[in-house]
């Protein structure tokens, strides 16, 4: 399997001036007295990528992900130690990143065409796909300097994924687009995965690196952590961002507003907000109070606005009041095909004999789709229990076990 990129012993060093005086002072008398401190971002980290993989990148701000990125973009040079890319790369940075403001929309794919090594003749034979893809209408032929946020992320995932490059590397840019554009964008992206291509996927949505991802690098403090097999690596960062790093186990999970319709308007009314697609409309639970290995059946109603949503998949999660993450299946995972059409449907999830031991617990429910990692509406706390029992075991969940005497 061939090396795409190769990152060997890479450091990267910048200077922390106290002050903008100082710069000014060192520059002056650079045989003088040192007004700078050195600040290692990376910090001899080595790795490789082969031909297809996906690799996500972990990692609290300040661990060095985007000067990792900006390094093998060319965007910034290592202090010290090589990189090494073969094939051609496209990015995206930062929003606008590579955009003239003043340039209009299509001046710009011009621009970053020819900044990939593309010739005009090529870039004028995807220039459909990529306007098509952008989906801004006639903004395409204005400045972008007046493009709003959400314009500036179609238009520079339109180019960078419609190029046809062997390496695409992406750095937290999913997080700005609606949610249509971002199944859109991840459709594209696996498609450009299932052909080869290799893509570093830099995002805080954890789930999205483990769904999306089949290896993950995890960097602390610019050095690594881990690296491996993604599932493992974000089941490791979370681990330690629950318990060891003062955010008091909050989720990185997206959440929506925990109250649910008690009852369903007996006619759909479509969302005003265009960009929902899908959402829960009620959650019910079969008691509120249960013994262990009691029958726990939790219904969800949710509502399709659109035609289709392919790849759409359910979660329920079983949460303790501190946040505490104790199980959450979805259906893709087990290969449960459930209503994905337009229309109003309802889908039972049955846990036979729960194995909880006395406590208050709460159940949230998620509508996702491409694997989990498109999020189209998410209820936290949507519903509650308490387990009671009498007094026959400890702990927070009953296993099943055997006892035997040996002497």
């Amino acid at each position: 399997m061939s090396i795409m990129i190769e990152v060997k012993d890479v450091v990267k060093t910048y200077k922390l001036y106290r002050k903008p005086t100082d710069r000014l002072k060192e520059s002056v008398f650079p045989t003088k007295k040192q007004y700078h401190e050195n600040f290692n971002a990376l910090n001899g980290i080595s790795f490789e990528i082969n031909k297809g993989d996906a690799l996500g990148i972990l990692g609290r701000n300040g661990s060095g992900k985007s000067t990792l990125l900006k390094l093998i973009t060319g965007v910034l040079s290592a202090s010290s130690g090589t990189i090494k890319v073969n094939g051609r790369m496209s990015a995206i940075l930062e929003l606008g990143a590579g955009f003239n403001p003043e340039y209009t929309g299509r001046e710009n794919i011009y621009l970053n065409g020819l900044m990939i090594g593309l010739n005009r003749s090529e870039i004028d034979t995807k220039m459909d796909g990529i306007i098509e893809f952008a989906d801004i209408g006639s903004f395409i032929d204005q400045p972008v300097k007046i493009y709003s946020s959400g314009m500036f992320a179609r238009l520079a995932f339109a180019v960078a994924i419609n190029v046809d490059p062997d390496i695409l590397i992406v750095d937290e840019a999913l997080a700005v687009g609606d949610v249509r554009f971002q199944m859109k964008c991840i459709e594209k992206m696996k498609e450009l995965k299932a052909g080869g291509t290799t893509i570093l996927f830099v995002s805080h949505a954890t789930e999205q690196v483990k769904r999306f991802c089949n290896r993950a690098v995890w960097l602390k403090d610019g050095v690594i952590e881990a690296i491996g097999e993604s599932s493992e690596i974000v089941d490791l960062y979370e681990d330690y961002m629950k318990y060891n790093s003062g955010d008091n186990g909050e989720s990185n999970m997206k959440t929506a507003d925990s109250k649910v319709n008690d009852e369903i308007d007996p006619d759909m009314i479509l969302p005003s907000n265009p960009d929902i697609v899908a959402s829960i409309t009620k959650v019910n639970i079969n008691e509120t109070k249960f013994k262990t290995f009691d029958q726990v059946e939790v219904q969800v109603d949710y509502e399709i606005y659109d035609k289709i949503i392919h790849g759409l998949l359910i979660g329920v999660a079983l949460y303790t009041p501190d946040r505490q993450y104790i199980f959450g299946p979805n259906t893709y995972l087990e290969k449960i095909n459930v209503p994905n059409t337009h229309g109003r449907h309802q889908v039972k999830y049955v846990i036979p004999r729960l194995p909880l031991l006395g406590g208050t617990y709460n159940i949230d429910v998620g509508l996702f789709n491409n694997e989990g990692i498109v999020c189209l509406d998410y209820k936290q706390e949507a519903a509650g229990f308490t387990v009671v029992n009498k007094y026959f075991s400890e702990g927070l969940v009953y296993i099943e076990h055997n006892w035997e005497v040996l002497r």
